[in-house]
């Protein structure tokens, strides 16, 4: 299938330097091979949602150069979408109500999952207790490894029920989680390469395993380094991470390619945005990005 990649960022800030390396990895890859390059806004989790941070990010990446294919698409004007394969997943007996609050969580958990959350012990996983209804729905994980291949980061494994547990699709305060959006939109935009940050890198086995569920191809992924701060938190709104200054966007894109290991000459920094991408496109070389999970910046 012809190549077809995504950029899809959550507006909840400002585009910031962490931002703009995903974005010119994933359309580097995409445009070096001849493919199609798409921008979904990721705005599926309202009460995360900042007020006009889309449109910024729209400008910011126009100001840098970049042209997509096609319109942006919108998680928040999807959710039947998502509340179709929900229900789906539902009526094959793969997702089931857990009426657990935050604080039973916590008390039964045993364990971490390997993002740092607590792993659900499992406990509405044959039906609710009398007289509760659900206030999530979660998916029925197998106790199997789900394993791909990676480019840059090596071979990744986990076991879902291990690793992470039966996770949220549907959550208690009625946003639709990030995990089933993600899978849904990808099938449905035919995106056949996932080109983003490593910090999603743990995320990838569940949403291949969702992918199976629900009888969707995989797309191929590959993950690139964030940047993090001199504490190694990768940057974000989060961690303080400061906007794009757009003046001049040639210098952000030229650092941005010296940190994916591209080695553009520093006079590239002082040149024009559209000689900055002639020269990315025809240097791109997806071998010499770093193979590790985060590189710090100064930002």
């Amino acid at each position: 299938m012809p190549y077809r990649g995504r950029f899809a960022p959550s507006p909840t800030g400002e585009l910031h330097f962490g931002s703009l390396l995903a974005a010119l990895a994933s359309c580097l890859e995409a445009r070096s091979r001849g493919g199609e390059w798409l921008v979904r806004m990721e705005d599926v989790d309202a009460p995360r949602v900042v007020a006009g941070a889309a449109g910024s990010m729209l400008a910011c990446l126009e100001a840098h150069g970049f042209v997509w294919d096609g319109e942006t698409l919108w998680q928040s004007r999807r959710l039947d979408a998502y509340r179709a394969a929900l229900d789906e997943l539902r009526a094959r007996g793969l997702a089931y109500g857990c009426a657990c609050s935050r604080k039973e969580i916590a008390m039964s958990a045993k364990t971490r999952a390997i993002d740092g959350g607590l792993l659900y012990s499992g406990k509405c996983r044959h039906g609710t207790p009398s007289g509760r209804p659900p206030r999530a729905w979660r998916l029925r994980v197998e106790n199997a490894d789900i394993a791909f291949d990676d480019p840059i980061q090596g071979r990744v494994s986990q076991n879902l029920a291990r690793d992470v547990g039966d996770f949220v699709l549907l959550r208690a305060d009625g946003q639709f989680a990030y995990q089933l959006a993600v899978v849904v939109d990808d099938a449905f935009q035919g995106i056949t390469h996932v080109a983003r940050g490593a910090d999603l890198l743990d995320s990838t086995p569940r949403q291949i395993y969702l992918q199976r569920c629900l009888g969707y191809a995989a797309p191929d992924y590959l993950h690139v380094p964030v940047a993090t701060n001199m504490a190694g938190e990768k940057l974000s709104k989060q961690t303080g991470a400061k906007a794009l200054n757009l003046n001049p966007p040639a210098a952000n894109l030229t650092r941005a390619l010296g940190f994916l290991g591209q080695c553009p000459p520093q006079e590239l920094a002082r040149a024009s945005v559209g000689a900055v991408w002639e020269w990315a496109l025809e240097n791109w070389k997806r071998e010499a990005i770093p193979r590790c999970r985060g590189l710090r910046t100064e930002d």
